[in-house]
This record gives structure tokens, sequence and C-alpha cells, in this order.
């Protein structure tokens, strides 16, 4: 299981940015979440998450507004998952909550903690975020029109501008290494859930 905890960034200073979070995670995790995103505390949201697509999408999607520092923790939970992330227990949660701590000392702004492997997920992840936080917002236009199906070819009409000129700002954007590196990512982080299973929650009384 992978349990994401996000806590905003200089949140004193800025306006509350956890309700428009909790649509961005529910969006990007679509039917990979185990448990519905909520606010944990003031300036902080966690989710829990099954499938490792939907963990990354996630993650990239919060890193890339530079207000969320991001911990991603990959363990067993316990069973049966209770209907409220905040009354959710298991490793993953333990680990999603030293990954933010860690995230947020990070100028990558996140972090990943699972009991072998994470060390690598986290180097990765690291270097995919900082690809995309040099991306221009000119790359970022290509890169949304890209997302949403259209060709370079539509995406120059969109624009006005040559599909030359479309070439060259997704160059520039590394869109293609990203491309490339996304499922392998996915790759990584679903080898880190390999293994982890469900705990049964321990008898209390």
């Amino acid at each position: 299981m992978y349990v994401l905890t996000a806590d905003q960034r200089a949140s004193r200073v800025n306006a509350d940015a956890v309700p428009s979070a909790l649509a961005v995670v529910t969006r990007r995790g679509a039917g990979g979440l185990a448990l519905p995103p909520e606010r944990t505390a003031g300036d902080e949201l966690q989710v829990a998450v099954a499938d490792a697509s939907a963990a990354l999408s996630i993650v990239l999607e919060l890193t890339r507004t530079g207000e969320w520092s991001v911990g991603l923790g990959v363990g067993a939970v316990e069973s049966p998952l209770p209907q409220s992330v905040r009354a959710a227990r298991g490793e993953a949660f333990i680990n999603a909550r030293d990954a933010v701590d860690r995230a947020k000392k990070t100028p990558t702004r996140v972090a990943v903690t699972a009991a072998a492997g994470g060390e690598d997920a986290e180097a990765l992840i690291r270097l995919l975020v900082e690809l995309r936080d040099r991306r221009s917002p000119e790359g970022w236009e290509v890169y949304d029109l890209l997302a949403d199906g259209l060709t370079q070819r539509d995406a120059a009409a969109r624009l006005g501008v040559s599909e030359g000129a479309i070439s060259l700002r997704a160059k520039a954007a590394a869109l293609r290494v990203e491309e490339a590196a996304v499922p392998a990512l996915e790759r990584v982080l679903a080898h880190l859930d390999d293994g982890t299973r469900t705990a049964s929650a321990p008898e209390r009384g």
C-alpha cells in the first residue's frame, strides 16, 4: 500500500490550498485510491493509494506547483480498512510521516520511505521533479495540451505556432524524457510494494 502525506509549504502566509489539493488528488488517483484523501491537520492532507501509477501521478501533480512537501510511505496497513484515512494505521502511515518530515528539508520537496529500496525510488523521483522544476511556462503549456490527448499538430494550431515550434518546446521541456521515465518509476514503486500485505488489525481488549 502507498500512503501520501502532503504538508502545505508557507501555509501561514499563503491561502489555504488544501481544498484544491484534495480535488487534484481525487482526480489523479481515479480508481487507484484505497481511501479518499482528507485533511488530517490544519495544512496537511493524507491519502491511501493501492496503485503505483496513481501514487506517482499524485506525487508529480502536488510537487508541480511548489506548494507542497510530499512524503510517500510504502508498507502494510491494518485491515479491515476504516472508512476514513484518519483512522487507518500501519507501516505505510508511519513511513509516510517519516517521508514528509524529510521532504520538508529537500529542494525537490519529496521523499520516499519503505522497508527496503525506498532510497532508490526517492532518488529517481527527485531527479524527475528537478527536471520538471526547470520547465518553462511554455513547456508546461505544451505538456498540458499533449496530456489532454492533442497531437503536436493540434497543439500548434491551438497555440497559433508552427509544428516545429511545438517540437522545440517539447524538446526543451524534456517531455520525451519524462514520458520514458514515468513507466520506469511506476515499476520501481510497484516493486517496493511487492511482498507487503495488508496486516490484520491486532485484537484490542
